[in-house]
């Protein structure tokens, strides 16, 4: 894999420059599939807990999207990126995925209209109602998701530069819950509320449960980031992980902040 998305190489060492393509080439793939799996899935609602749960437990349970349940892998590998490969990695990340989001709905409309065979066990009508989201919705999704990463990336460098490299779960943590705040209201705004669709209460109770439960998984979150980080670490070798991550920050440090 090139290496637009990362530094210059930090060891002329083949194979060590081989490991540092790999570990971006995996991040990449978590990131790009999940991206796209989160959007194509957003259509169906469920219950965090299930109804039978939250009877037994005798409490309401939140009504969500079922989009959200792969977005923690983004938020791990979003930060996982941010620490190795700097913003620069992340914003390409970001427009990559982006534009893979666009072409993935164009592809799904596009096979709407492709008649079904008659022996097909998934009909026109069931087709359309799974992957047939709104224009709208569409526009929102690939919106928020734009504006909420690189909202992600500046606040993951801003408390970077303001703990001086330490407490990564401060950084990690905190660029999501702000970033993710904007997802929520963005999304819900130009695909429900602005069309009128939803009333401002219903925005405002949705879009608390769902940033809600995003705040909460990134929270629970962390021990997975550092167990990660830590694998990372061992893969690279400590002390090329350790000179990789330094690099990268004294440029972001002292380019953009």
């Amino acid at each position: 894999m090139s290496h637009d998305l990362c530094e210059p190489a930090l060891n002329s060492n083949g194979a060590l420059q081989a490991r540092k393509d790999l570990l971006l080439l995996i991040l990449a793939a978590f990131f790009l599939t999940n991206a796209v799996v989160a959007e194509v899935i957003g259509g169906k609602l469920i219950h965090i807990p299930t109804e039978a749960l939250a009877q037994r437990w005798g409490i309401t349970p939140f009504t969500l999207s079922a989009g959200i349940l792969p977005w923690p892998v983004v938020f791990i590998v979003t930060d996982l990126v941010n620490e190795y490969f700097g913003r620069r990695g992340v914003r390409r990340l970001t427009f990559i995925a982006a534009i893979m989001l666009a072409y993935t709905f164009l592809v799904l409309r596009g096979t709407m209209h492709v008649p079904a065979a008659s022996f097909s066990p998934v009909k026109d009508e069931a087709f359309a109602q799974v992957v047939g989201q709104s224009t709208l919705i569409i526009v929102g999704s690939i919106t928020a998701f734009l504006v909420s990463q690189l909202l992600d990336v500046t606040v993951f460098w801003l408390l970077r530069a303001v703990t001086g490299g330490k407490m990564l779960w401060l950084r990690a943590t905190g660029s999501t819950v702000v970033s993710q705040l904007i997802d929520s209201i963005v999304v819900l705004g130009i695909a429900f509320y602005l069309p009128g669709k939803i009333t401002l209460g219903q925005f405002v109770s949705v879009g608390g449960y769902n940033y809600l439960y995003k705040f909460l998984i990134a929270v629970a979150a962390t021990p997975i980031l550092y167990l990660l980080h830590a694998v990372i670490d061992r893969y690279l070798g400590e002390a090329t992980a350790q000179q990789l991550v330094q690099r990268v920050a004294e440029k972001e440090l002292k380019g953009a902040l």
